[in-house]
């Protein structure tokens, strides 16, 4: 009964965190479009001499007209909209995610023996200590001399992230150093709106109630930070979705997997954000990061392709027929205690995904899941089973050969 409210409980938590997720992501895109496509006001002469730009458009059956002060209004309206319960719920609900899934079951999600043999107290404190640390340097690097450099500031941090992600793949499961990675970012992005974007707004609004000069440098601090997190949105919505998918954090040089799909979204995100500049739209150079992250992009996916005729024809053809009755036993012990009708494995309520092993032929009618899971070592999950290299390999032998079919 415990893991199935837990199996709810993840499933409400993750509804929530995606709902959030698009909230605050789609006012950042909107907020980060609407500032690049600022004109002059068509009508000056009934326009607020204090509006810089404006934008007209159309939607849902009506006509809207957005203008942005260079300064602030003679007198603030009586209602006025704050956008930041979307990055706080966003937050909120993906840490206790990360709580319930990855340090709850720090053993079946965080931890790899076979990459560093870590106890769950170990695992979870080094987590933790990871999303505070990210924040930590990431602002006091924001607040050094070195922000007056934007160039120079960008390429420090892309430096540090692409550490980070090397160094928590040799310490994590790849399903865990991703989500932690996705998580760190995440942290940094809400942070930025918590303790610089926010309070900037609210010194501004309090300078303008209290008859006060505006001063320029929170505002300034919080649209350096807004430019961040903007480029760090598609990398962590890649690390959202890629639990899914073995073939990047299970394969060998997986740390260079993540900062290669975290380039290829930065990039493809700055070519969105380029082509939106009017001074910049038809130039040559506002291809170049979209060309950039497609490259990139197609390089993974070549990179990671299985190779035609390998190990899997190889083996087929120089090694011994495996019985299937060794496959089974092999996966009796070490697959279906999860992938059950009714799982044994303590924290399962139903078989992962659906997928139960049971007979030999709901084997079979898995074969490409099961050959891409073992062959990436992402199951069993944190080889909680004791899954011996041997047994691996001979499943694996057995599927090369056709699965004794």
């Amino acid at each position: 009964m415990i893991a199935y409210l837990l199996d709810w409980s993840a499933l409400f938590l993750r509804w929530l965190h995606v709902i959030a997720g698009i909230a605050w992501i789609g006012a950042s895109f909107y907020f980060v479009w609407l500032d690049n496509h600022l004109r002059p006001p068509v009508f000056p002469e009934t326009t607020d001499p204090g509006i810089g730009g404006e934008v007209w458009a159309v939607h849902g059956g009506g006509f809207y007209r957005a203008q942005k002060y260079r300064g602030a209004p003679a007198a603030l309206p009586p209602t006025l909209h704050w956008f930041y319960w979307e990055a706080y719920t966003t937050w909120l609900s993906g840490f206790a995610l990360l709580c319930l899934l990855y340090f709850w079951r720090a053993d079946a999600y965080l931890i790899d023996p076979a990459v560093m043999p870590l106890t769950k107290r170990l695992a979870v404190g080094l987590g933790l200590g990871v999303l505070v640390a990210s924040w930590l340097v990431y602002d006091g690097l924001c607040r050094s001399p070195l922000a007056r450099q934007p160039g120079a500031l960008a390429a420090v941090l892309a430096a540090l992230i692409g550490a980070e992600a090397f160094g928590l793949c040799r310490v994590f499961s790849g399903r865990g150093a991703f989500m932690l990675f996705g998580a760190a970012l995440g942290t940094i992005m809400v942070a930025n709106v918590l303790f610089v974007i926010i309070p900037g707004q609210r010194d501004m609004v309090s300078a303008k109630r209290d008859g006060r000069p505006l001063d320029p440098a929170p505002g300034l601090r919080g649209k350096q930070r807004s430019v961040h997190n903007t480029y760090f949105t598609l990398p962590v919505l890649f690390v959202m979705i890629s639990n899914h998918y073995a073939m990047t954090y299970g394969a060998a040089f997986n740390w260079l997997v993540l900062i290669a799909m975290s380039f290829a979204g930065a990039s493809i995100r700055a070519w969105f954000v380029a082509r939106h500049k009017p001074a910049e739209r038809g130039a040559v150079a506002l291809a170049l990061p979209g060309v950039l992250g497609l490259a990139t992009l197609a390089a993974v996916v070549a990179a990671l392709a299985p190779v035609s005729g390998g190990s899997g024809a190889l083996t087929a053809g120089t090694a011994p027929e495996v019985a299937v009755d060794r496959v089974q036993s092999i996966l009796v012990q070490r697959c279906v205690p999860c992938h059950a009708t009714n799982p044994t494995e303590p924290g399962f309520a139903a078989a992962p995904n659906g997928l139960k092993f049971e007979t030999i032929a709901e084997v079979r009618a898995h074969l490409p899941e099961i050959q891409k899971q073992l062959a990436t070592r992402s199951m069993p999950l944190g080889n909680l089973t004791a899954m011996t290299d041997e047994e691996r390999a001979t499943v694996l032998m057995w599927i090369g050969h056709g699965a004794g079919g």
